[in-house]
């Protein structure tokens, strides 16, 4: 049983590992496919985004476009005004964020989007729901298709992390009916979570599709501070600078504070121009924005500004040509990895994930950060890996939605 690119993963020798009884559901005659992409989330967006484009041009396809939860949100970014930008039909809006980044917040905001999300279906009636990666607003997206009776196709399962983006990752692997997994190591977990062969495909990451258009044309042709504002230090950028965005941990959401301040001293200690961008809504980011907040207020570094958002062109393009990225984003360990940027990987946020040579693991403190990050200045640039994909991942995944039976029964493929 191994992966391959494209296809169902045990397609390819004929031989799937079990024949679960499956419920087809028509697509309806005479009609394109109706695929709806639900985006709540900034880094969401910039995931999923070749894809969206992918259903837009594809002659079968018919693109729902839902947009939620803090992609919606100013203090957030505004991901819907890139979305807009972009040219892309915006079928519904959910409003679903509850105020007070801690757990219960991000528990009551599932909830939310559970109800709102399924009036939301009833009134789109997809035949196909796409849910993006492992935030909470993935798993009420799943939730409420599944109970609805319509398929759900997920991005990005069968990966490991830290936080409690690994739970939610693997409940919605169970509540999908394709998985468009992003490596051949995360196809083999989904796989042993019991998932049929003839569901699973590798496809890569669809922000490698971003990642390679950027690299093919790197050219930085806007002054960040004059397009997207932001606050703090006006920073010259003609020369090295370095990029952090680091977000709380779910799991450690008391100390996220703490760990933000250290960052923030290092970031100071190493006296590079840097450009900060704001962390996700999740439980603990009111500790990291406090963090900022307050630093920013009492030490006045003249140094760092700070960013909501960019356009995720724009921002790869920043970062491709910075020095070095810290904090704890995934985009360190996919998009970096492809772009070959150094990366300065902070606590354990992004523990256990599939990654390229570019990265260097350290705890939260401000010396090990600082110590890391000289290091990755003194290495320079690394050579690009295709861990996660070399482009193409938007289209492969809209022509498996154009032509993949569409199911809503599964089984255990090993029972």
């Amino acid at each position: 049983m191994s992966a391959q690119d494209g296809r169902a993963v045990g397609a390819q020798d004929g031989r799937p590992v079990s024949a679960p009884v499956q419920a087809i559901v028509p697509s309806g005659l005479g009609r394109r496919r109706r695929v709806c992409v639900a985006v709540t989330a900034r880094p969401s967006y910039s995931r999923i985004k070749s894809a969206i484009r992918a259903i837009q041009d594809h002659p079968e396809l018919e693109l729902q476009l839902v947009v939620g939860a803090s992609a919606l949100l100013d203090r957030y970014g505004s991901a819907v005004r890139q979305i807009e930008e972009d040219g892309f039909p915006i079928s519904a809006r959910v409003y679903m964020v509850l105020e007070g980044e801690n757990l219960a917040a991000m528990a009551k905001t599932t909830g939310l989007g559970l109800l709102e999300l399924a009036t939301v279906f009833d009134n789109l009636k997809p035949d196909v729901v796409v849910t993006v990666a492992d935030r909470y607003e993935t798993l009420a997206t799943a939730v409420a298709a599944s109970y609805m009776n319509i398929p759900v196709a997920h991005v990005q399962g069968g990966e490991i992390t830290g936080s409690i983006d690994e739970k939610v990752r693997h409940a919605v692997t169970k509540l999908s009916n394709l998985h468009f997994v992003s490596t051949r190591p995360a196809a083999e977990r989904v796989l042993r979570m019991g998932e049929a062969p003839e569901s699973v495909f590798v496809t890569g990451c669809p922000s490698i599709d971003v990642a390679a258009e950027v690299a093919a044309d790197p050219t930085i042709r806007f002054d960040p501070a004059t397009k997207y504002g932001g606050v703090g230090a006006e920073v010259d950028l003609s020369g090295e600078y370095v990029v952090v965005l680091q977000h709380p941990v779910t799991t450690e959401y008391a100390e996220a504070r703490e760990h933000a301040t250290e960052t923030l001293h290092a970031i100071r200690t190493l006296d590079l121009p840097t450009l900060w961008f704001w962390p996700n809504v999740d439980a603990g980011s009111d500790g990291t924005s406090n963090a900022i907040r307050s630093f920013r207020e009492t030490e006045k570094p003249r140094n760092i500004r700070f960013f909501k958002n960019m356009s995720p062109s724009d921002f790869l393009r920043v970062i491709l040509a910075s020095r070095c990225l810290v904090g704890n984003s995934s985009v360190g360990i996919r998009e970096c990895a492809f772009l070959g940027v150094p990366v300065v990987n902070i606590g354990s946020r992004q523990g256990g994930r599939d990654r390229g040579r570019n990265v260097i693991d350290v705890g939260y403190s401000c010396g090990d950060i600082v110590s890391a990050v000289r290091r990755q200045l003194e290495h320079g640039p690394y050579a690009s890996d295709d861990v996660y994909g070399n482009g193409g991942a938007g289209k492969a995944i809209a022509g498996l939605l154009s032509e993949r039976p569409l199911t809503i029964e599964k089984r255990l493929a090993y029972a």
